[in-house]
């Protein structure tokens, strides 16, 4: 792939796709790394902070440790194209805060499941539309202190989904489990929202 097909210095050429990016980077292009970063460090950078409970300065550790690991594999030939690129990218993510937790010895329990309206307007306040920017600052830490309270395997699909905004299919290939797992956790998990903030409130 030649560079100036990546580099977007023609201003008529379509803006390349993540995985053609992945690819020049693999094929020494590594500036084409910059794009990718610029396109997803606010989002990984949200995605982390939720999931270490809004601990900012481990989330930008996590953070720069992703793309630095994404780019170590990617030069050792091990992303290979057309991977979707996205996905990929928060399967590391999500290891290196599985692995933070791990060395932190944290455990949290299990529960159960199904309703998304508790979810989707808390998350609205920070991700959506502007109709559901309704909670007080007060509710919006009820529902991320809520959201710490998940299971871990729960929170990262909840997050994924709703603060992310990552397909069922996507998910799954993040967190290398099947869909019909992704839905079990968002179920049980939005369940659990449910039940927490009923209580709460």
């Amino acid at each position: 792939m030649p560079l100036n097909s990546i580099t977007a210095q023609d201003t008529s050429s379509p803006i390349p796709a993540d995985e053609q990016l992945a690819q020049a980077i693999q094929q020494g292009h590594t500036e084409s790394l910059a794009a990718l970063v610029e396109r997803h460090h606010a989002p990984l950078m949200g995605f982390l902070y939720r999931i270490t409970g809004g601990d900012r300065v481990l989330a930008k550790d996590l953070a720069q440790e992703t793309f630095l690991r994404a780019l170590r594999a990617m030069s050792r030939g091990q992303y290979r194209y057309p991977r979707p690129f996205k996905p990929w990218l928060y399967a590391i993510a999500v290891n290196l805060a599985r692995d933070h937790y791990k060395q932190a010895e944290t455990r949290r329990t299990d529960s159960a499941s199904d309703d998304e309206a508790v979810w989707e307007a808390a998350v609205g306040a920070e991700t959506t539309q502007p109709e559901t920017r309704l909670l007080s600052q007060a509710e919006a830490q009820q529902v991320a202190d809520a959201v710490m309270a998940l299971p871990l395997h729960q929170r990262e699909a909840v997050i994924l989904r709703y603060c992310q905004d990552l397909s069922l299919a996507e998910i799954a290939e993040a967190l290398n489990v099947p869909v019909g797992t992704v839905k079990s956790r968002l179920s049980l998990g939005l369940r659990r929202l449910k039940e927490m903030m009923t209580r709460v409130g």
